[in-house]
């Protein structure tokens, strides 16, 4: 699956390029000790081994802000060459009633100057960057057909959460993270298991509470 991300050239050198979001796992992340010493003298496992976790922060692509923003009393400044803005606003009468803008809310629209084109029948999922609840804001999420809309970029609405926030924003943070989901008709089998099945769902549950790394070890597949 070959993604293409494009810009126009006399912006080229000026942004920051989207990266595989397997290269820009959080600081918090890194820092994370694999285990926990617990009260009682034992240890706990961290998220930090939990591979669905990860893998979902490691997924797909990250989009990354243009340039810094800074931010103070509710208000958003840049320093920016091109005449383009960096950042845009949404009213709050564009989601009337929404839960995630409660108060009558405006939302941020931050600005991507990376157009995205997918292989024919794939489309992009855009959603705030997984397990991200540090940054001060949360990205709204949307579906694009990437592989017919691909010359003119997707911009990412967002709601800034944080109002105690003062400070910069830095270049080069994540503002979305992205992925291509295929496009189809989908189907469910909903029934309940057979009794073989069951019985092994209950020696699999026993396995995975007594033996540490079994999914990783027996189920998860190579994503390089």
């Amino acid at each position: 699956m070959r993604i293409r991300f494009s810009c126009p050239p006399e912006l080229f050198d000026m942004l920051p390029p989207p990266i595989a979001a397997k290269r820009g796992f959080p600081d918090w992340l890194k820092a994370m000790p694999m285990t926990e010493k617990l009260a009682d003298g034992g240890e706990d496992r961290t998220v930090k081994q939990c591979p669905p976790f990860i893998d979902a922060m490691g997924h797909g692509f990250l989009l990354p802000l243009a340039t810094d923003i800074r931010v103070a009393d509710g208000r958003f400044e840049w320093d920016w060459a091109s005449a383009e803005s960096p950042l845009g606003f949404h009213f709050a009468s564009q989601f009337p009633g929404a839960p995630f803008a409660p108060g009558a809310r405006s939302a941020l629209k931050f600005h991507n100057f990376w157009s995205i084109a997918t292989e024919p029948g794939w489309a992009m999922l855009f959603t705030h960057p997984f397990n991200r609840a540090d940054l001060p804001f949360r990205t709204l999420t949307g579906l694009v057909d990437t592989d017919h809309y691909s010359v003119h970029p997707v911009h990412f609405p967002a709601i800034w959460v944080d109002t105690g926030f003062a400070g910069t924003l830095a270049r080069g943070t994540p503002i979305a993270q992205c992925f291509p989901v295929r496009r189809e008709t989908l189907d469910a089998a909903i029934e309940p298991m057979t009794a073989d099945v069951a019985a092994e769902r209950l020696r699999l549950r026993d396995r995975i509470v007594s033996e540490a790394g079994v999914y990783k070890t027996e189920f998860r597949q190579d994503r390089s």
